[in-house]
């Protein structure tokens, strides 16, 4: 690893998303120091592009924030046995009641690397249609609005500070830069997770 050792680690919280725990952590210099980070369960997001190059956007409160955000269909990996794409399938079914024929990968992402361990992969879905059944929503969900723009407009919102959810930048901008290079960027949705 480096040179870095983790010699103890000490759990303070433990909740169905994430874990908060201090490392003890020895420096390749021989120092020890505490480091303390969030240990999450997973996340993935959504690229809904459609035939006519939109991308569809969910503006939804985030508590911690007291406000609603701009993001891309998203979330976390709760359910044991689910694989990242059928995550990603679920997902987009029920914060957009969408289904896609058509799935890459086109980034992953650590969101927070100096406090957290959480991993996002970003999915790009095309082809889409109605997904059979509309998903009931409640809590935060309750009052998602669900809206289309075309690609360009969303990477300029990006840039007027409209999006600042940090999957929802990267997705954004990932997929305008893919759709520039004619999709040759764009992985197998089965790529393996970066160890």
């Amino acid at each position: 690893m480096n040179g870095y050792r983790v010699q103890q680690t000490t759990e303070h919280f433990r909740g169905p998303l994430f874990r908060v725990v201090t490392d003890r952590v020895q420096m390749p210099d021989g120092q020890v120091v505490a480091r303390d980070y969030l240990c999450h369960i997973g996340a993935v997001g959504v690229v809904a592009l459609d035939d006519q190059d939109r991308v569809v956007l969910v503006h939804q409160y985030r508590h911690p924030l007291r406000r609603p955000l701009w993001e891309l269909p998203a979330g976390i990996v709760d359910i044991a046995g689910e694989g990242l794409p059928e995550v990603a399938a679920r997902e987009l079914a029920e914060e957009a009641d969408l289904r896609a024929d058509r799935w890459d990968l086109l980034v992953d992402l650590h969101t927070s690397p100096g406090i957290s361990d959480e991993l996002i992969r970003i999915f790009l879905a095309r082809d889409l249609t109605p997904a059979p059944h509309p998903h009931p929503r409640e809590h935060e969900e309750a009052g998602l609005v669900v809206e289309r723009f075309p690609l360009d407009e969303a990477v300029a919102m990006v840039f007027r500070g409209q999006v600042t959810n940090a999957a929802a930048v990267a997705g954004l901008l990932a997929a305008a830069a893919a759709r520039a290079a004619h999709w040759a960027p764009l992985r197998p949705v089965d790529t393996a997770v970066p160890a």
